[in-house]
């Protein structure tokens, strides 16, 4: 099916492999092959997508069957990207745009299938299951049961085991920096939902470590919405200086 996306971009859904998916187009005067895969929340906080669109890049999405970035989710979105590649002549590499539970998504793609990916934009990612969901650090929101359910469900494991779990987003940090994959991060330092000190600034603390690329935006007051930035300038700027 075809329609407008925020009655500019011509858009078009369909099924992949069994799953919703769906590709937005930039004005066919700046088309370029770049391309955004927004990996969870498809439609939310866009003022960042659509001045890339604006610039020629393309925005894709997958729809997944959870929101814990299984290999399931993980391997359907290599799958997805291989297929755009070929039908619609995107290049090999993209920019995931990850939020929240996006952000453990756009991790596990990139540590996974490093090659696929050129920059990573992350915005208040989950980056530690015990900081999000189940809150044993500063986290003061109760996320509840089913959320908890969500994750141990997806894990196949009990919250016991969680404690001994090494798969969090946090533990694939290694492999972005081995493989060199810069980061644009936004957070906001008063997020009660997925505090900055117990997921994204582990990330931060790594890559402070080595010369890979790292922007990091902090927003002085802000819980765990909105995402992304008033003016998306600086994000936007980072990811074409080394989207190549």
């Amino acid at each position: 099916m075809e329609k407008l996306w925020k009655d500019e971009f011509r858009q078009i859904e369909f099924e992949f492999e069994g799953r919703y998916a769906t590709l937005v187009f930039p004005p066919e005067d700046v088309k370029t092959s770049h391309w955004m895969l927004k990996t969870e929340y498809f439609g939310a906080f866009p003022a960042l997508e659509i001045q890339l669109l604006r610039r020629g890049y393309h925005l894709a999405y997958l729809k997944n069957v959870n929101r814990i970035g299984m290999d399931i989710d993980i391997d359907a979105k290599m799958s997805f990207a291989k297929y755009l590649r070929e039908a619609y002549g995107l290049s090999a590499k993209c920019v995931p745009v990850g939020m929240s539970c996006g952000g453990l998504q756009a991790v596990g793609f990139a540590a996974k299938y490093p090659d696929a990916v050129s920059v990573l934009y992350l915005d208040a990612p989950v980056m530690n299951f015990l900081s999000w969901p189940f809150g044993m650090g500063d986290c003061v929101v109760n996320c509840g049961e089913e959320q908890h359910k969500e994750v141990l469900d997806a894990l196949g494991m009990t919250r016991s085991e969680l404690i001994g779990f090494r798969g969090h987003p946090i533990d694939k940090i290694p492999m972005l920096i081995e493989h060199q994959i810069p980061v644009v991060m936004v957070y906001g330092d008063s997020d009660t939902v997925v505090p900055y000190p117990e997921n994204g600034y582990v990330l931060e603390k790594a890559y402070r470590q080595t010369s890979v690329p790292l922007a990091v935006f902090g927003k002085m007051g802000c819980d765990h919405h909105p995402h992304g930035l008033a003016d998306p300038a600086p994000i936007i700027d980072f990811i074409l200086k080394y989207d190549q």
